[in-house]
């Protein structure tokens, strides 16, 4: 399936096939024996049209609109070397993707129009003209590549008897050897081979569903390829590793513009979580569940890089309405395992939750509480955090409306029963008016950062069902400072990912600030997000 940068003694014969075929293309493992792709799989996997027919590669996916895929594909000579220049390429490129078939119209065809290449392999990231729709993005893999893996590989190349196929192709290869900038490649079967046009294509592994980028083809023997010699016997193949410069690729291809598109005022709740594959303590922060003032929802990405000033690199449009009625939402790990997921207050008084919560949508929704007089009227604001000897962040604590505040511990396992009295009515506690649950004083359990009405604010460190919510108070805003100006504060992991001590601030004009790693000692500077 991977095309091969051919040998001196072969160089005219693959290079006068590129007008037909594409130079140095793959297609999908399993190319050779022509294992087609059902409509719509690997639909991140796109073919690339290199100077209106001249050349031939696929590519990967990798953002909206971004795509990854062999530098060679563009080189003067790929013969001599996959270096290629920054910036347009020089013969006009086109992607096709989510087209599965060929032959049909579905997905899109967009221009290439910037290239960004990586010095030190055979690997460019190269620009869309307009973002891409309709196509989940691949993720790309942090963890490095071991030798033994089974990888999964897709392209448009030959097969072993099509010159041009019509349909993506795919098979399973393991991995040989690991080296600094590739990966080598075997072919699972006799006829899993990288072909000519397959070069660029992605070599990924199916976690569940959810595909992660592990190389990216460059160079193959292409034994059992349409239209090479019948002595070569070579089926090997070679990819780019991404996993050590996944930093990079996320920083570039992040939009720079993903939180400025947005008018923030219209957003009513902002929810931290682990709901795109991240965990503490991996490389992928904290996530950010947004409901807007329409009812749709967003899913924002966290990013897998520690720049403050670009939290999150992808926005994923997971509802379209049903939102508007949702008082509180609060995001939490309730399962145990997998993405986390949310509870919801209802205006109704209802009372639901979803144990998992993801890119691709939601769980099975379950009722909590049927619709009825107490939450609807009294449940003012609610968190959740680590407040129990439970090491999941699980625990709902709520603010009602007379100042009282409850905790349910355990939410996954005890739904919402064993209330616990954390503070009884007291006039202090109407005067909450944002609560969010973070870890900044390193106590065992999750602090409670409080907004007053006032415009002050406190950290009380360590709450639990014994420690009162008001004892050992860290303020850190006073009276009528600008945060009296906050529309939400909500704290999560989205510089760092060693614990949820970064607070996100909605201000009432509509910016999005981000005080990262805050802690006894309070802030230390605001990041503007919308100002990048």
């Amino acid at each position: 399936m991977f095309a091969r940068r051919p040998r001196a003694a072969m160089a005219a014969g693959l290079l006068a096939s590129t007008a037909v075929a594409g130079l140095l293309s793959a297609t999908s493992a399993n190319a050779v024996a022509g294992t087609a792709a059902k409509d719509g799989t690997y639909a991140f996997t796109a073919k690339l049209d290199i100077g209106s027919g001249q050349r031939s590669c696929s590519a990967a996916l990798i953002a909206q609109q971004w795509l990854v895929t062999a530098a060679s594909c563009f080189a003067d000579d790929p013969a001599q070397g996959f270096k290629v220049a920054a910036g347009t390429p020089k013969l006009k490129t086109t992607a096709t993707i989510g087209r599965t078939d060929l032959t049909r119209d579905a997905g899109s065809v967009v221009n290439v129009v910037e290239l960004v290449p990586r010095e030190d392999r055979d690997l460019v990231l190269a620009r869309l003209e307009a973002p891409v729709s309709g196509v989940t993005p691949i993720g790309v893999g942090f963890n490095a590549v071991l030798p033994g893996e089974d990888l999964w590989a897709s392209g448009y190349g030959r097969t072993k008897d099509e010159w041009v196929p019509d349909r993506l192709h795919y098979a399973k290869f393991t991995v040989g050897s690991v080296k600094d900038t590739s990966l080598g490649l075997s072919g699972k079967s006799d006829d899993a081979v990288l072909c000519q046009g397959d070069t660029g294509g992605p070599a990924f592994r199916d976690i569940g569903g959810r595909y992660e980028l592990a190389g990216v083809h460059s160079t193959s023997g292409q034994a059992g390829c349409f239209g090479t010699d019948g002595a070569e016997t070579r089926k090997g193949a070679t990819d780019a590793r991404v996993d050590d410069i996944a930093g990079w690729i996320q920083t570039t291809t992040a939009p720079r513009d993903l939180l400025r598109g947005k008018k923030w005022t219209d957003a009513k709740h902002l929810v931290p979580g682990y709901f795109t594959g991240g965990a503490p303590g991996g490389s992928r922060h904290m996530d950010l569940f947004v409901t807007w003032a329409d009812g749709s929802a967003s899913l924002f990405q966290g990013a897998d890089n520690n720049d403050p000033k670009y939290p999150f690199t992808a926005e994923y449009k997971i509802s379209k309405s049903g939102w508007k009625g949702a008082k509180t939402v609060s995001g939490g790990n309730f399962a145990g395992s997998g993405s986390d997921g949310l509870m919801v207050s209802w205006e109704s008084g209802e009372v639901t939750w979803f144990s998992h919560v993801s890119q691709n949508g939601f769980s099975k929704e379950e009722q909590l509480r049927p619709a009825n007089t107490t939450w609807k009227e009294y449940a003012k604001l609610t968190t959740v955090g680590r407040y129990t000897s439970n090491a999941q962040r699980d625990d709902v604590l709520v603010v009602w409306q007379d100042g009282s505040i409850s905790l349910f511990p355990d939410l996954g396992t005890n739904k919402l029963g064993g209330e616990i009295q954390l503070q009884k009515a007291m006039t202090v506690g109407t005067y909450i008016t944002q609560i969010t649950a973070g870890e900044f004083t390193g106590k065992g359990t999750s602090d409670l950062l409080v907004r007053w009405k006032n415009g002050s604010a406190s950290i009380y460190a360590g709450v639990t069902p014994s420690a009162k919510p008001f004892h050992d108070e860290i303020p850190f805003r006073p009276a009528d400072s600008a945060w009296k100006n906050t529309l939400s504060v909500t704290a999560g992991a989205f510089s760092g990912n060693a614990r949820p001590s970064d607070v996100l601030v909605r201000w009432n004009d509509g910016n999005l600030g981000l005080y990262p790693a805050v802690d006894t000692a309070g802030t230390h500077g605001e990041v503007d997000l919308l100002l990048q």
